[in-house]
């Protein structure tokens, strides 16, 4: 099971939603996989989320019937359009954003 790393995957959410020797055997069950903190699918799902936020669900809405339209509406468009997430983050950049996590080879 490959999962992100929301703090509700860990055993102890289970501890405290089971008694222990459930807990136990459900965590047992998995073998969990966690995705990269960065760069993620999480990450593309968030840039999305705030994409359909500033493009449609910026203003009131009246009620969640209408909310459910537009939504409906904007994904058509942004489907239509075949939209996709444009990564800037190079290898270049991560090295000097993150050089604490690159080696540095003296040659």
């Amino acid at each position: 099971m490959v999962m992100d790393n929301l703090n509700t995957h860990k055993p102890g959410s289970l501890y405290e939603a089971f008694p222990p020797d459930k807990a136990k055997k459900l965590w047992d069950r998995f073998d969990f996989v966690y995705t990269p903190k960065h760069g993620s699918w999480l990450n593309m799902a968030e840039i999305e989320l705030n994409v359909l936020i500033r493009q449609c669900l910026n203003r009131r809405i009246p009620d969640i019937a209408t909310v459910a339209i537009e939504v409906e509406a904007w994904q058509n468009h942004r489907n239509t359009q075949n939209a996709t997430i444009n990564w800037r983050f190079t290898t270049k950049d991560a090295r000097i954003k993150l050089r604490r996590l690159y080696p540095t080879l003296h040659v």
